[in-house]
């Protein structure tokens, strides 16, 4: 991740392990890295730039001066490696006086295989140009300016020439990495109500958990047997399973089961317990289960997933972050997913103690 000029960070990069966590004070900028990261993933999926920056002038570094033209933006950027090689793509975005994309790179291999610039500041355009070699060298084109064009490529490239199909492997591969991320953000209050039956993809505020244990209790008992197995080590009393019971109303309510004894509902459990059980559930479960963008043309075993939690420790225990940074690390050595996230002292300590776990301090 590459934060050039973006809120209070500048000239920042950063590199991302398996599990990497962010810590600092308040205001050091450890939710502003993961939203960089979000809003880079939104645009790999094809969403609009006012969608991923309502609040675009938040973003704008504080010393940033207007230009004569009253002209204020930031710059982010990233690095995805792959068969191509490390595929880098910096953006330059203008937050005022409107919001667009004023400027776009990617380079790989030493080249630069598609850039933008803003020519006429009177239409909603940038004029586009892409590595071709062949007859023609160069292609030229205008790309909206509220779109990130790397995006755009694969609709816009034959892939005829050599040069062509380079701009395409490099441009996918981007897209590919940026579009696995998943932001997840469970909201205890949301999680405790009994749910109707549905499609059980887990959402991001995770208030569909019920659901999503009764799809996963049927279609993947390995998985959710390993999450029994992780929920008894992260919550209170013994714990045998975790159940789902069908009310006759039509809905379903998640339960843990506790052997001989009488199953607790999850609208018994604290906020902890239930942040715990829905970030070991989402560790757990994969690109199939998750609301997120799936990419159709990657078959889902091959998928990775970066999973993005701002505040993982939030309402956890030592104990339940201890077994969450192990469940990640073990998971994240397989290659198929990676964690980014931020977390306060003294989860940081029992952080920088996990083999496995990345902490980047931002105290500066």
């Amino acid at each position: 991740m590459r934060l050039s000029a973006f809120a209070g960070h500048r000239a920042a990069a950063h590199t991302l392990g398996p599990v990497t966590l962010f810590t600092g004070p308040s205001g050091s900028g450890k939710s502003t890295t993961l939203r960089a990261y979000e809003a880079l993933a939104r645009l790999g999926a094809g969403d609009t730039l006012d969608e991923v920056f309502p609040d675009a002038a938040d973003c704008v570094p504080e010393r940033a001066r207007p230009d004569d033209q009253g002209r204020r933006g930031f710059r982010i950027g990233c690095t995805v490696d792959g068969p191509e090689g490390p595929v880098h793509l910096d953006l330059a975005v203008q937050a005022e006086p409107r919001l667009r994309i004023v400027g776009e790179r990617l380079t790989g291999r030493g080249r630069t295989l598609l850039a933008t610039a803003l020519r006429d500041p009177g239409r909603s355009a940038v004029q586009a140009e892409w590595h071709t070699a062949g007859t023609t060298p160069v292609t030229r084109a205008p790309f909206p300016d509220d779109l990130l064009g790397t995006a755009l490529l694969p609709l816009r490239v034959a892939g005829k020439t050599q040069g062509q199909r380079e701009v395409l492997a490099a441009a996918e591969q981007v897209v590919i990495g940026l579009r696995s991320a998943f932001a997840c953000d469970p909201r205890p209050d949301g999680m405790r109500a009994p749910v109707p039956p549905g499609e059980g993809r887990l959402r991001r505020d995770c208030g569909n958990l019920a659901e999503v244990l009764h799809r996963t209790h049927t279609e993947c008992p390995r998985r959710h047997h390993r999450l029994a197995a992780v929920a008894g080590a992260g919550c209170r009393g013994p714990v045998t399973g975790v159940g789902v019971q069908e009310l006759p109303e039509g809905i379903v309510r998640a339960v843990l089961e506790r052997g001989g004894r009488p199953a607790t509902p999850l609208d018994r459990l604290g906020d902890g317990e239930l942040r715990y059980l829905a970030l070991a559930l989402t560790l757990l479960t994969g690109p199939g289960v998750l609301e997120m963008d799936r990419i159709a043309e990657v078959p889902d075993a091959m998928q990775s997933l970066t999973l993005l939690t701002d505040g993982l420790d939030r309402g956890l225990d030592g104990r339940q972050v201890g077994e969450l940074l192990r469940l990640a690390t073990g998971i994240a050595a397989d290659g198929h997913i990676r964690v980014a996230g931020t977390l306060g002292e003294p989860a940081a300590e029992e952080a920088r103690r996990t083999p496995g776990v990345t902490v980047v301090d931002l105290s500066g």
